[in-house]
């Protein structure tokens, strides 16, 4: 929600080095989690279908992976809405599966997204409606119809899941990441998640240019060689 698109930046061309072809989807990040997932799926017949996509979001985008693949691509005794490239994977980093408190305070998250836009494309007084009407927070808090509604429909079980979450404290571990909690990072049925010394951002991206490399990217490259060999 309210992701200027940078948090990509400094994984991209580590997965290009490994040899990964990637596309990035971009979205209204502010409307409906629902209604990204259904413009994914409208997309998704522009994949090659004879290869198997190993899907990887952050925050909210992982929500939307998990709408998309259950209700369209791959859903349980159903037909698939949507032919195409099957799902192999799907890697979680910092997704509020059970929903975040954060969601609340979007005002502020609006507010950078709009900044980093407007340093990119131009300041637009309009800008703020484009990327979508708010609706994203509603389905993003603790308790929604929309967390509700996903966690209650079953997972195909030949999509394997991965979770990644960050502690931003050692010292206050239940916090998480300072956006998504330990125990909103929980997937029923799904495994453990792994867990890096990083804030929700800082395990994807650095914050200056000379910072270490992020520690979600060298865990992500395994996981996904790990994939690839069915392991």
């Amino acid at each position: 929600m309210d992701e200027p698109g940078s948090i990509w930046a400094d994984l991209l061309p580590e997965l290009g080095t490994a040899g990964f072809d990637t596309w990035e989807f971009r979205y209204p990040n502010d409307q409906g989690i629902d209604r990204s997932a259904d413009l994914l799926a409208s997309h998704w017949p522009d994949l090659p279908a004879d290869l198997p996509v190993i899907m990887l979001g952050h925050s909210m985008g992982g929500l939307v992976i998990r709408d998309f693949v259950s209700r369209w691509r791959h859903p349980v005794a159903a037909p698939a809405g949507v032919g195409g490239a099957s799902v192999q994977g799907i890697i979680l980093a910092g997704t509020p599966n059970r929903g975040s408190e954060w969601a609340r305070l979007r005002v502020w998250l609006e507010l950078r997204d709009q900044w980093a836009a407007g340093q990119e494309f131009g300041f637009s007084l309009l800008s703020g409606t484009l990327d979508g009407t708010g609706a994203a927070k509603i389905d993003l808090q603790p308790g929604s119809s929309f967390l509700g509604a996903l966690s209650a429909r079953p997972w195909p079980e030949a999509v394997q899941v991965r979770i990644i979450g960050g502690i931003l404290l050692q010292s206050i571990p239940a916090l998480g990441d300072g956006v998504v909690a330990i125990d909103s990072l929980d997937v029923s049925g799904g495994p453990p998640p792994i867990l890096v010394a990083a804030s929700h951002r800082g395990m994807l991206t650095r914050m200056m240019y000379a910072d270490a490399e992020p520690p979600a990217i060298p865990l992500i490259l395994s996981l996904l060689d790990a994939f690839d060999g069915n392991g």
